[in-house]
């Protein structure tokens, strides 16, 4: 199976060409929107950190915008920062530079006289970068080149009997063609991590899987809290899910049935290629942004409840099983599997064609949050109860 998608230097393939407007900090976050609007084949992301935070949450947004910026679908970068933010935007240029051969300037808002002055000179810089981008022709890749994030959100008792399965059966298509994919939201593996930990590929990964969620929940112990408390959510309840247990044996079902290759953390960038999980936050925006941070050139995202849910710099794919909430939000919602509820369709059959819907989405074809220019971002802070 092949695509048609834009060769990196670095590694994979993207399957877009983006030219990423980046805000280093909160502050240049207003200007970045302005750069992009004003750039055919710019976007930017709105970030709301980057300033007056302890080390640790500073390393992870820097992990985070150095993810998104060495991200296959970006072309080149365009930093924005205030000028007295913690990481300076010169350093993360450099550091950006340090890990990809793409153009990347910055520009400081205070160093180049004020906002106006600021936006000027990036959109001449964007302008300039978006007509080189725009000479780059798509060549004929390999499935291999495709690192799929799978993720779900708004769960419902559709989702782990309908959705999931079917988006499982795509995972294990996809990395028997070649291909990777990431499963993420480590919270929504407890009670079904001795499951999940089955599929490992070796004793360690196995111990990983289950050391992950004893970790998460020890964490949460010594702040005095309860991941059950949170979870399911009050929509997950309300959609039939009665226990964390019940929801987490639903939520692995997404990652399929093939052996576990390699456990990464947040926003860490795979180094194997097959099934592979990641260590997030249940918070599904969160868990998109890490694994866009990652690597993950496209995302899947089951529903039950429904979601509008996007990403700037990658494509989201939202399947949902349940028929109502494919009608009612039809403005969100990609593909309807709901013939696997009503016995028309069978969980396999659906896999097959989420295949053919993904091949599409590589070779082009706008997802519907992608249309819309929706970009949701949320960044997991390491010391949250701090």
């Amino acid at each position: 199976m092949e695509f048609w998608g834009y060769k990196r230097k670095e590694g994979r393939a993207g399957i877009r060409n983006h030219v990423l407007i980046l805000p280093a900090c909160a502050c240049g976050s207003e200007s970045a929107r302005i750069v992009a609007s004003q750039v055919r084949g710019a976007v930017n992301i709105v970030f709301n950190t980057g300033c007056s935070d302890v080390a640790a949450n500073t390393a992870m947004s820097q992990k985070i915008l150095t993810g998104f910026a060495c991200n296959p679908n970006v072309y080149g970068v365009v930093i924005i920062g205030l000028g007295c933010e913690t990481v300076p935007h010169m350093e993360l240029r450099k550091k950006i530079q340090s890990m990809t051969s793409k153009p990347v300037v910055s520009f400081g808002i205070q160093d180049e006289g004020g906002t106006l002055k600021t936006i000027e000179k990036a959109v001449r810089a964007a302008r300039d970068m978006a007509a080189q981008a725009a000479m780059q022709q798509k060549e004929l890749c390999h499935i291999s080149e495709l690192l799929l994030g799978i993720e779900c959100g708004g769960s419902d008792a559709t989702s782990g009997i309908a959705s999931n399965p079917a988006v499982g059966e795509l995972s294990d298509l996809l990395v028997d063609l070649g291909a990777s994919t990431v499963m993420s939201e480590s919270i929504e593996w407890i009670g079904g991590e001795h499951v999940l930990a089955r599929r490992a590929a070796t004793p360690e990964i196995h111990n990983q899987i289950i050391q992950v969620c004893k970790d998460y929940e020890e964490h949460l112990k010594a702040a005095g809290q309860d991941c059950r408390a949170g979870q399911p959510t009050p929509g997950n309840k309300a959609g039939g899910l009665s226990t964390l247990d019940e929801k987490s044996l639903g939520c692995i079902r997404k990652g399929g049935t093939r052996p576990i290759v390699e456990v990464v953390a947040q926003a860490e960038r795979p180094t194997r290629s097959g099934a592979i999980v990641m260590d997030t936050a249940g918070y599904d925006i969160s868990s998109v942004t890490s694994m866009v941070a990652g690597g993950c050139n496209a995302v899947i995202f089951t529903t039950g409840r429904g979601t509008p849910t996007g990403n700037a710099i990658v494509p989201v794919l939202k399947v949902t099983a349940n028929g109502l909430t494919f009608q009612k939000m039809e403005d969100n919602m990609d593909v309807d599997l709901s013939g696997i509820i009503k016995g028309t369709k069978t969980f396999r059959e659906c896999g097959k064609e989420l295949l053919a819907v993904m091949e599409d989405v590589c070779n082009g074809k706008l997802t519907k949050a992608e249309a819309y220019g929706f970009s949701d971002i949320a960044v997991d802070h390491v010391c949250r109860f701090v």
